[in-house]
């Protein structure tokens, strides 16, 4: 009771200080979150991209004259290549052609063809959260993401017209109706912001977009963007890829090494973005506490030489004034935590496109005990300035 009464009786002092660890806490609490949530976008795309190949035309901007898309027929070639469990051809299409999507940190809406190998294969699993899936044969059925649905608003039974008209459409822009069949549980990846149809579907979406010069030259149910291959059991995936690009000239399979490289190098930018908030947190509320013990020590001394002198010891002086300080740390890095859980809070559910923020149990635990921390460390030097007074020279200052 008698660290609160300290503190109560220098109101104004006390508050500033705690304001400046509320700033940095609410400061690292926010940007934590952010960063939290793109580690899990990062991981899921790491556990998915690391789990198969990705295969795509290796001629697309070239000779092809397919703009990235590549014929089905070669799907069967690539599925002779030793060492190759199961290749699953895809296509894919915006969802939301022209719109500047935040959802999953960037990631734009997407319609893609559904994946019956994902399960078996991939680490990364989908779950429904209600309805059902959507199969080879469904034809204008569609599973949505849990960012998607939120989005548009979107329940099981309702209908949508896809890919979504955008507001400078030209005359000639096709969508194509479609009832949905199930609302996926969130991932906090990709799969968040997709549009799950059959390969019919699919094609038939990338049909409507070929650029004029193949539009009625070509059967759109005889092209695809590409195939993820899944391995067999004890197969290196680096090394399946080599033999692919040697065995089908024609395309180029991508290293899941290459991809996962490259997601870990952006996983590091928002690693240190979290580090220099954590440090100026540090400095705004360790120099705050700092600046507020040493006053409160040259105000104490006559307080500091009583007690010594009736055998207050150096431990309980120490304790004393580092406990005063890790209170100042715990009460603002509560309320720093608490500002920055319902900034992030009201910015997830006011944004209408799903979370941008991630408050883990690891994030809670790291800003309050950053905060308890910060204020013992910081208050360790008046203590032990307080707990070295000597007692009757303390008693003679004024």
């Amino acid at each position: 009771m008698e660290i609160f009464r300290n503190l109560w009786r220098r109101k104004l002092r006390s508050t500033l200080t705690v304001t400046g660890i509320v700033m940095g806490i609410f400061a690292l609490t926010t940007m934590g979150a952010m960063a939290e949530h793109f580690d899990a976008l990062l991981d899921g795309g790491m556990a998915y991209y690391g789990s198969n190949i990705q295969v795509t035309d290796a001629n697309a901007s070239i000779a092809s004259g397919f703009g990235g898309y590549m014929s089905l027929s070669t799907l069967a070639r690539i599925e002779r290549v030793p060492g190759v469990a199961a290749a699953t051809p895809f296509a894919n299409e915006s969802a939301d052609p022209g719109a500047l999507s935040v959802v999953n940190m960037g990631i734009p809406d997407f319609i893609s063809s559904i994946d019956p190998n994902l399960d078996r294969y991939s680490p990364l699993k989908i779950t429904l959260a209600r309805g059902r899936w959507v199969t080879d044969a469904s034809r204008g059925e569609v599973d949505l993401g849990s960012a998607f649905a939120l989005e548009f608003h979107l329940q099981v039974g309702d209908s949508i017209a896809l890919p979504v008209r955008p507001a400078d459409a030209q005359p000639d822009f096709v969508n194509h109706r479609f009832t949905v069949a199930g609302i996926l549980d969130p991932t906090l990846t990709a799969p968040d912001s997709a549009a799950y149809v059959s390969l019919h579907d699919a094609q038939m979406l990338v049909g409507d977009s070929l650029p004029s010069g193949l539009a009625g030259h070509v059967d759109p149910y005889q092209i695809i963007s590409g195939v993820a291959v899944y391995a067999k059991p004890g197969v290196n995936l680096d090394a399946l890829a080599e033999r692919i690009n040697a065995a089908v000239p024609t395309v180029e399979a991508i290293k899941p090494s290459t991809l996962v490289g490259a997601m870990k190098s952006g996983a590091a930018v928002f690693t240190v973005i979290t580090t220099a908030t954590a440090l100026l947190a540090l400095i705004i509320g360790g120099l705050s506490v700092v600046n507020t013990m040493l006053m409160s020590v040259t105000e104490r001394v006559r307080e500091i030489g009583l007690k010594k002198a009736i055998g207050a010891r150096t431990r309980h002086i120490l304790t004393e004034f580092i406990a005063e300080a890790a209170l100042m740390g715990l009460i603002g890095g509560v309320v720093g935590y608490l500002l920055g859980l319902a900034l992030t809070t009201v910015l997830d559910a006011g944004g209408g496109t799903g979370a941008l923020f991630l408050v883990t149990p690891g994030l809670t635990a790291l800003a309050i005990g950053f905060a308890v921390a910060l204020g013992a460390a910081a208050g360790l030097l008046p203590a032990v300035r307080a707990a070295r007074l000597d007692p009757v020279a303390a008693l003679r200052a004024q």
